[in-house]
């Protein structure tokens, strides 16, 4: 056989002699004939065999192709509308290179089956368009803040102390010492711009969150930014511009695997800026006015009211200025509005929540330290933090992009786990 070449690539030439590779999606045979949908990274094909018309070989073997077979197939491929991907390739050649034994994965099984044998559901399509698309978020996310000039700068994953409170850690044993893996990589990306100024990272993070919702995973990753010198409107402007870009190049070079997924591209496309901006306060507003819902002033959003929220918007919308008392101890007071933190989350629209969230940070250090202290947390602990406060200390912001939240709003997903190659949850460390 000849040079195998992409299903893709093999559709684009559309007609002549071609040898493709791949794997066996699904098989269908009579005495006749038989037809093999093979799968490759690039697309499908139907294949058909017919018994006449090759040799005694050839029609062996295509009967003995089971469902997850990898085979080298060729033929001839011509248009075909009535085909599932408008080509059909009539077969004279093939090969098994590794005979599948019967594949436990058929239609109708629960999502915790498939969570079970995710090695093996990595191969449907609905998961590797999803993969696909995070591959251009991932991507998207590097381009943007290279393209500003921006650094990529890598954080530890074992931490002496909490980020974003002590009740979600994962503790671990650290020789003969106790660490924590990472909730965010915030505290030192800070340290770090006061040499470099403008960096990101895009890494890993994990909550120990006693939580059952499609929504939450315990590791997860996280694309984090700290700016030197940037304003909190400025945050806010670039926290959009980012969220817009990503979604601007997942509908440029993922529009067939949106589609899979049962995405509205167009309705992607009306992604815009500028996004809606209301306070926490306002947000209160609304869900009196639209929702009925009396909420009482100081109570964090829920799931749920983030939801009712989102319902009055076609896009992104970002809430600013939380009660100053229920955020984390870096978030600094709004001068204007004391009772209220300079800081913001972003909350997807369709009930997807939020998935982002960011802040001004605080250079005052006896406010910190207060903070902590309200909060049941060691100010000692975080002597080291403080250091960056005490040896030429700028304003900066930041913000942490919840990176499978984002797929999950882009793809349409019913459940972050399919955001993720191997989702970690409370219930859930294997395969």
């Amino acid at each position: 056989m000849a040079k195998p070449i992409t299903i893709e690539k093999a559709m684009q030439k559309g007609s002549g002699k071609v040898t493709i590779r791949g794997w066996a999606r699904r098989e269908r045979k009579s005495n006749a004939f038989a037809f093999i949908v093979l799968r490759d990274y690039t697309n499908d094909i139907q294949c058909v065999i017919e018994k006449g018309k090759v040799s005694e070989e050839v029609w062996k073997t295509a009967e003995s192709v089971t469902i997850e077979s990898s085979l080298i197939v060729e033929g001839d491929i011509l248009k075909d509308e009535r085909a599932p991907t408008g080509y059909e390739l009539h077969v004279s050649a093939i090969k098994i290179v590794g005979l599948a034994e019967r594949f436990p994965i058929a239609k109708d099984l629960s999502p915790e089956f498939l969570l079970d044998v995710r090695h093996l559901w990595m191969r449907s399509r609905k998961l590797v368009s999803a993969f696909k698309v995070r591959d251009t978020v991932l991507s998207a996310i590097r381009d943007f803040f290279h393209k500003d000039g921006y650094y990529e700068f890598s954080p530890p994953i074992f931490t002496p102390t909490a980020c974003e409170g002590g009740a979600t850690l994962f503790e671990c044993k650290y020789f003969n010492e106790k660490a924590y893996l990472t909730q965010s990589w915030q505290l030192y990306g800070e340290s770090a711009i006061f040499g470099m100024e403008k960096i990101f990272t895009i890494s890993p993070c994990f909550r120990a969150e006693k939580a059952k919702t499609s929504r939450h995973l315990a590791e997860f990753w996280m694309a984090e930014v700290e700016t030197a010198w940037q304003t909190f409107p400025e945050l806010q402007e670039q926290a959009e511009g980012l969220v817009a870009y990503i979604v601007q190049q997942c509908v440029k070079k993922n529009e067939k695997e949106l589609k899979e997924l049962g995405q509205d591209v167009e309705k992607l496309k009306k992604i815009t800026l500028p996004f809606p901006r209301i306070t926490y306060t306002d947000a209160l507003n609304l869900l009196k006015e639209k929702e009925g819902l009396d909420i009482p002033w100081g109570k964090d959003l829920r799931t749920i009211e983030e939801d009712m929220i989102t319902k009055y918007f076609d896009r992104p919308v970002i809430v600013t200025n939380y009660p100053k008392e229920i955020m984390a101890f870096y978030k600094p007071a709004d001068p204007k509005d004391p009772k209220t933190a300079l800081c913001m989350d972003m909350l997807a629209p369709e009930g997807y929540g939020e998935i982002m969230g960011g802040s001004q940070r605080d250079t005052d250090i006896e406010a910190m330290k207060k903070a902590l202290i309200d909060s049941g947390q060691k100010p000692a602990d975080y002597e080291w933090y403080f250091d960056t406060r005490r040896f030429g200390s700028v304003p900066h912001c930041g913000f942490g992009l919840g990176v499978e939240r984002v797929i999950a709003w882009i793809c349409k997903l019913d459940n972050i786990k399919d955001a993720i190659p191997f989702p970690r949850t409370m219930l859930r460390k294997s395969p």
